[in-house]
């Protein structure tokens, strides 16, 4: 008999083939529907993307519940701690996101660097002559500081280094690669471009604050595809009103979607994009595939990847 999944967002047309093969499928996009099919249905696995959540409640509303999974690498909208707690597998798809995630940061720099947006917006304006006016440079000699050398770190200052830049970085702890490891006070007084990709949690919490802006090279910037919540977000605009750092470039943002009159969206010295960094095709209908393979395989009493259950450990004491 199949067992019953419950998805909170949508997944590519692929993904869900492949899940429907094998589990009945119920949606729950909307409060109403998620009400309705909580009443009338036992789940036994939940899938979700960024914004669902699976918290203690939905948790409670489903004690058949077997696996809690994301398409996706961080789990900030899965409550692991209480899913281990209740022996509930925590799938999600490490490292798929680091390719993509890595291109949009360089995209960023790039950007920001060369002043790109201003002139492809003075140039649809009709504005050829902005020309004249051009202030920007260019990646090549400068230095890129890294806090956090994990996968997307990693890949971050790989394309750096092709760039032609010199990388320094700041980790938890010292990392097998070619770069020089430093404080992360060193990182941000020596770099001209600071790059984050770290997770928020209670260990690092909002590491970018308004002492550590003020530690940055005048001129400098610094670029965050991370997490939102860690930066200080007033005190990150203060530093760009006044110039002590040059620009900021994000795809997340502490609140999503901002308020309508956030003031690093409207900033001059900002470029926003909306937390759309691993939503390319590839990495997309990668993240969905192998999240829902591995829900599947451990619903039909197969063996999913190893890697993917970032609770093993939890799991194996329970």
């Amino acid at each position: 008999m199949k067992k019953n999944v419950l998805l909170l967002e949508t997944i590519t047309d692929e993904a869900l083939a492949v899940l429907r093969d094998s589990a009945n499928v119920f949606t729950g996009y909307d409060e109403a529907s998620l009400k309705k099919v909580l009443s009338t249905e036992e789940i036994h696995a939940v899938i979700v993307r960024g914004k669902g959540q699976v918290n203690k409640a939905l948790m409670e509303s489903c004690p058949a519940l077997q696996v809690a999974a994301r398409c996706g690498v961080g789990l900030d909208n899965v409550d692991v701690k209480e899913a281990t707690a209740r022996n509930i597998m925590v799938i999600n798809a490490p490292g798929s996101n680091a390719a993509t995630i890595a291109e949009h940061t360089l995209s960023l720099m790039l950007m920001l660097m060369r002043n790109m947006y201003v002139s492809v917006s003075q140039v649809k304006d009709g504005n050829w002559n902005w020309r004249n006016n051009y202030s920007g440079d260019e990646l090549h000699g400068k230095t890129l500081g890294i806090l956090g050398m994990g996968n997307i770190g990693k890949r971050v200052a790989l394309l750096g280094e092709a760039f032609g830049m010199n990388v320094l970085y700041w980790s938890r702890s010292a990392q097998n690669v070619p770069y020089t490891f430093l404080s992360m006070e060193e990182v941000l007084q020596q770099s001209d471009m600071v790059s984050l990709h770290l997770p928020f949690t209670s260990e690092t919490g909002t590491i970018i604050q308004a002492p550590q802006l003020a530690m940055m090279k005048p001129g400098s910037f610094l670029i965050n595809t991370a997490r939102g919540a860690l930066i200080d977000h007033d005190a990150l605009v203060d530093a760009l009103s006044e110039g002590r750092i040059a620009g900021f470039g994000a795809d997340v943002l502490p609140e999503e979607p901002p308020a309508a009159d956030s003031p690093v969206v409207h900033h001059p010295r900002a470029i926003i994009t909306p937390h759309s960094g691993s939503l390319t095709a590839s990495t997309y209908r990668h993240m969905c595939l192998s999240t829902v393979k591995n829900v599947v395989a451990v619903l039909t009493g197969g063996k999913p990847e190893p890697k993917s259950i970032f609770n093993a450990s939890g799991l194996s004491e329970a």
